[in-house]
This record gives structure tokens, sequence and C-alpha cells, in this order.
């Protein structure tokens, strides 16, 4: 990190000489400026961010007050202050802001802070909640100042930020939840009805390209709409994301073409990408994040209702009204979502300070076009051939050895860009620095875990157990609806506890203990035990996805929630691929090796052929073929699990160092911090630079 040691220390030696608790003993301790650049050689946390950074770059002195009594002396002092006449509310604030960005430099040792931070802090919160007018600093939000909340109209309390007044809030948070459920129940509606729609166009050999395409374009413009809401504010991609949304899902429901109806998944895809990633930073934009969690639980709920209901319905509506249905339904409500989003999304929400005069051709002058292109790129193809490859396509197929050509070229090039750029579409020391790297690997290693058991179980139901299609998904019904359970209540939980680590590691252990169980699992098992043992890792996916969401938000600046949370859902997006591309590529090896190994006769090429090319010809073979072919299905599972097994370790041991910090402790700094460094500070870079400082 980089500080230009330029006016800004002159203003905090001022500041630091003058400020309360400071007594003639003390008087010989040496001044900021003075003491600043020896900070860089004492962190005791390995973690950068500018929110951390407040409290972690502390310079070591000795002080005749305790660390506690020094910091106490300087809340009171802030708050015996704010009655003077001649000082404005918002003169105190960026006095308290200063106040709090400069206490790591008035005798506080490193091991005291981190205590601090990490233990119940009453005496802080009472010193730094206390109200300027009766405006609550830290739980109450903002003041709001109309109904759209531009000024006109009479102040009252907030607990939501951005200006935005409570029925504001709501219009918005309904409309970006309604946008959410209808992502989620178009996602999944393919699972049950595409073999309706392949069968119309003719086209069963292309089932695959509708899910592919759709999750092609929906992962690659996730980090895209991410920076681009840094650029031109929120408010521009959600309504560009909703439009190419409902104009995809318009086109579905029109097309008269296989390669059409393709194309417009592939829209789709691009418009409910920039949707979910522009609800979620939307939400954490406007909640405060010692409440942000509860909100999180409301979004757990409407995405799990929404998959939920688009695996029942969909299958149900392609024969009652007819596929076209499925996404005709879908217009009218979108068209609302869209509407709402117009009138209510305030306009600059998101806007950095210095950017909100900028005109839209001069903002985009900072955007990273090469970074886009190459991820884009790169992530698109990477996605393609995992999910073409032993697919659609064998792995030795042109189009496969290509695309993974191209995404191993484009990695380096990626890195070498985005290590250069001043505002990275992907920052690299998002995955350099923990906890916020830890963080992001985790979240990607817990996925592809999620979904090779996912993918997998399904195939031990029906070529294990024997059992149909249809009873196979009721039983994976159980799982579903205990991560549903468990990802609802992890929200509530952190907000009850304000704490965000237990999430973390209760997750990973239920990610690692689920594959460990099923590589115990067999034919004769009884049902009740395979079911809880399925159950373990679903569960653990629900407190550690939100977990994880709310963690990297809390330590992260404001300035960088879009590209945290785009970055995040990127990596999830592509564990979940990977997930099942891997465990696929391990299952059919050891399916080979263990069918050569296990069956035995006459017509043993034959039934091999068969088993491999459909698993329901198992339930017709001969008695003595069967039970070979099921005892290779499952020793072939059983080396699938073990392999996630490994994968869920990874996850475990990725958590268990990391330290996260109370949010309680964490947001009075986040705000303090906020106001003082808001016209001064540029975040999207891991090296701060003071803007008002250069030259």
């Amino acid at each position: 990190m980089t500080y230009l040691h330029t006016n800004t220390h002159t203003i905090a030696d001022k500041e630091f000489a003058t400020m309360p608790g400071r007594d003639e003993e003390n008087l010989g301790q040496p001044s900021i400026s003075q003491i600043s650049t020896d900070a860089h050689h004492r962190r005791e946390f390995s973690e950068d961010t500018p929110l951390l950074r407040a409290a972690t770059d502390v310079p070591y002195y000795h002080s005749t007050s305790s660390p506690d009594e020094t910091f106490r002396d300087h809340e009171l002092a802030a708050d015996t202050e704010l009655g003077t006449d001649d000082e404005t509310p918002s003169e105190y604030e960026n006095r308290l802001g200063r106040t709090i960005s400069y206490s790591s430099q008035t005798g506080i040792e490193p091991a005291s802070l981190e205590s601090a931070m990490l233990r119940d802090t009453s005496r802080r919160r009472q010193g730094i909640n206390k109200g300027v007018n009766g405006v609550q600093r830290s739980r109450e939000g903002s003041v709001a100042t109309g109904a759209d909340g531009d000024g006109n109209g009479e102040e009252h309390k907030t607990p939501f930020r951005g200006g935005v007044s409570v029925r504001q809030f709501w219009l918005i948070f309904l409309g970006l939840m309604g946008a959410m459920f209808i992502v989620c129940f178009d996602g999944t509606i393919m699972a049950s009805s595409h073999p309706v729609i392949t069968s119309y166009f003719h086209s069963a050999n292309s089932a695959s390209w509708l899910s592919t395409a759709f999750l092609l374009t929906s992962t690659a413009f996730q980090p895209l709409a991410g920076r681009l809401s840094d650029t031109m504010g929120r408010k521009p991609p959600l309504i560009f994301g909703l439009i190419l949304f409902t104009a995809g899902t318009l086109w579905c429901a029109l097309a008269q073409s296989m390669t059409s109806f393709i194309m417009a998944r592939a829209l789709c895809g691009l418009g409910a990408g920039a949707s979910m990633t522009m609800s979620s930073i939307i939400t954490s934009d406007l909640v405060p994040i010692e409440i942000r969690g509860v909100y999180q639980s409301y979004i757990n709920i409407v995405y799990g209702l929404g998959s939920a209901l688009g695996v029942a319905a969909g299958g149900a509506m392609a024969d009652t009204l007819g596929w076209r249905w499925e996404f005709g339904v879908q217009i009218p409500p979108l068209l609302l979502i869209l509407a709402t989003s117009c009138i209510f999304v305030p306009r600059n929400l998101g806007l950095s300070h210095n950017k909100e005069n900028e005109s839209f051709l001069t903002a985009m002058k900072t955007f990273d076009y090469k970074g886009s292109l190459v991820l884009t790129t790169g992530s698109t193809l990477l996605i393609l051939s995992l999910s073409t490859g032993g697919n659609i396509y064998p792995w030795t197929h042109p189009l496969v050895l290509t695309a993974l050509s191209i995404f191993v070229v484009s990695t380096p090039l990626l890195i070498y860009i985005e290590y250069h750029t001043p505002r990275p579409i992907m920052p690299i020391y998002l995955f350099t620095r923990a906890p916020r790297s830890n963080l992001i690997f985790s979240n990607f290693v817990s996925a592809i875990t999620i979904n090779a058991i996912i993918f997998n179980m399904p195939i031990f139901f029906q070529a294990v157990r024997l059992e149909t299609a249809t009873s196979s998904g009721l039983r994976l019904l159980v799982s579903a609806l205990a991560g549903t359970v468990c990802g609802v209540s992890t929200g509530f939980l952190i907000t009850w506890s304000r704490r965000l680590k237990w999430p973390l590691v209760l997750g990973a252990a239920l990610i690692f203990l689920g594959p460990l169980t099923l590589t115990t699992i067999n034919k004769d098992m009884s049902i009740v035990f395979i079911l809880v043992f399925l159950a373990l890792a679903s569960m653990g996916q629900g407190f550690q996805f939100p977990g994880t969401f709310m963690a990297i938000l809390a330590v992260s600046e404001q300035a960088e929630q879009a590209v945290v949370t785009s970055t995040l859902m990127l990596w999830r997006s592509l564990g979940t691929v990977i997930g099942v591309a891997a465990s696929s590529l391990v299952l059919q090896n050891a399916l080979v090796k263990y069918l050569d190994a296990f069956v035995s006769g006459p017509d043993k090429e034959e039934v091999i052929r068969k088993v491999r090319g459909s698993i329901e010809a198992i339930v017709g073979l001969d008695p003595h073929y069967r039970d070979q072919v099921v005892a290779a299905y499952s020793a072939s599972l059983r080396a699938t699990f073990i392999g996630a097994t490994g994968v869920g370790l990874i996850t475990l041991l990725l958590v268990i160092p990391i330290r996260m910090p109370r949010l309680d402790v964490i947001a009075p700094i986040r705000k303090a911090f906020s106001r003082v460094t808001k016209k001064r500070t540029d975040y999207t870079s891991p090296n701060i630079r003071t803007i008002d400082n250069k030259q």
C-alpha cells in the first residue's frame, strides 16, 4: 500500500495535535507523518482492505494511557464536542471519521486493537452511536428526504442507505426479489420441460445446448455487469439486464426453430446474469452490513422457491398449457418489475463522489475493456469445453481441445492485464490477500463438491438402487429442503449473533462430511441413512454460501461491493460447471475400469455397451449381469465421492485460519472511515490513491 505524504498528513497532524485526550506528557510522542512509514512494517493481519487497514496498520510506541482508555477518551471527547454551536453535523461527521481513521496512530498497540475488534464493544458503540440532531449514526442508517430521496420533502429517519425512504426501499427490494424469482424459475424449467421442447423441434440431440447456452452467457456476463455498475451506476446495468431477459424470454415463447430457441436462451442468460448480479449489489448498497443477513435470508427464500417451482411446474405447464406458455407467463411480471426499477432505483446509486458529475463517455474511458474481453472469452470457452466435453462431443474433439487451449493462453494474459490496469474488472489482489482470497476459493471448491454430489446421486439411485428417474428426483428434494432451511436461517443467525465465522466453519465441515459419509453407502443400506448423508452437504451449502457472501461484504469497502460480489458469483458458477464436468470424468473413467473387472460372461462386451449408453438398460439385464453392473457402478461412484471428499477438505482448510471481525465493530468503523475518505480516496485498485493530492 502506498501513501502520498502531502496535504493529508498535514491535516491529520493538526487533528492529532488537538485531539482530546492528548495531555502534556504525551506531547513527546511522534506525529502521524513521522510514524506513518513505520506502520507498513508492523502489520498483524494479512488483509489489506481500506476498511480493516484503519485498524491494522498500527504503529507501535508506548503511551501513558492504556489502549482502551485512549480509544474511549477519543470517542467520549468526540461526543462532547458535538454540542458546540459552531460545528454542523456534516463537519462533525468529518471529524468523527478522521478521529476513527487515525485512531490507529494514538498509541494503540496492534494486539490490543485486534482484541478490541474481535470482542464485545459496548463502550465503543455507546460513543459512536450517539445521535446528531436526533439521527442515529450506526443502526439508524441515514436520513431520507422525500419519497425519492431527492431532497424535496420532509426529512425522516430510515434504516437504509442511499437516501431512500422505507417505502422506496421496499418497492425496490420487492422488484429485485421478483426478478430473482423469475430468473431462478426460468433457469430450472429446462430440467423437466426440455424433452417436450426438443421433441417439438425434432432435435433431441440438441437438448444439452438448451442449458449450456444459458449457462455460458449468464456466467460470463456477471463480472462485466458488476464493473460496469461502478462506472455508470447501478441502475443502467440493472435496466439493461431486465430488458435483455424480457426480450429473450419473449423470443423463447415465439421461437420457430431449435436454432432460434437456443439463441433466445443465450440472450436470456445475458439478462439473467446481469439481473441476478445487480440485485445482490443493489441490496448491499441499500442495506447496512449489520442487518444485511436478514435480507440475505429473504433472498435465499426467493431463490429456493423459484428454483423449486421451476423444476416442479415446468413439466406440468408443458403438458397442460404448452411449453410456450412457460415463457409467456413471465412477460407481464417482468414488465412490471422493469417499470418499478426504472421509477424507484436512484439514478446515482453506486457512483462514487468523483464520478457523479462525469458524462457517460468520460466515465467509460476508465473501463477495463481489455480485461473484460479476455475474461469473458476465457470463461466462456472454459464453460463451453467443460459442458460439451464427454457429453456432446468426446474430449478429443477439435472444438473441445481448441476451447481449452484458448482458455489456457488467456489466463496468464488476463493476470497481466489486470495487474497493470487501474480499475480492473477482476482485481488480482482479491486472490492474493486473506481473508478474501480464502473466501473466494472456499466458495469455488465448495461449489465443486456440492455439484459433484448433486450430479451423481441420481445415478446412484437409478443405477445402484434401480429406482426410477421420478423417484430419484423426489429423493433429492429432501436434501434441497434441508439446504434451503439452513440458508434461510443463516442470515437471521448472523444478524442476531453479529459473528461471521461460525457459518463458514460449520458449512465447510458439513460439506466435507457429506461426501465422506456417502463413500459408505451401498444398495442394501437403509434409505433413511442415505438421505441423511445426502442432506449433510446440502446443509453445508446452506450455511456456507450465505456466510461467505456476508463475510466478503463485511471485509470490503462500499466502493468494492460490486466487484467482489460479481467475482464471488463468477467463481461459484465456475465451480458448478467444473464440479459436474470433473465428477463425470472421474465416474466414466472408473466405470470403464470396474465394468471390465466385474462383468464376466459370454455377452460381456454387449452388456457393457448397453449400460454405458443407458442406465435404464440395467433393469432389463439378466440377474447375473445386473448384479455385476450394479457392483461396478457402486464402486465407480465411491471413487467419485472419495475425490469430492478431498475437495471438501480443501474448503475446510481454507476457512479455519480466517479471522473475521464482528458486525457491530466493523459497521461504525466503515461508516466513519467512508465519510472522511469519500472525496479523497479511490479504492478501485490495491493501492490507495489520494485524489485531490495528485499532481
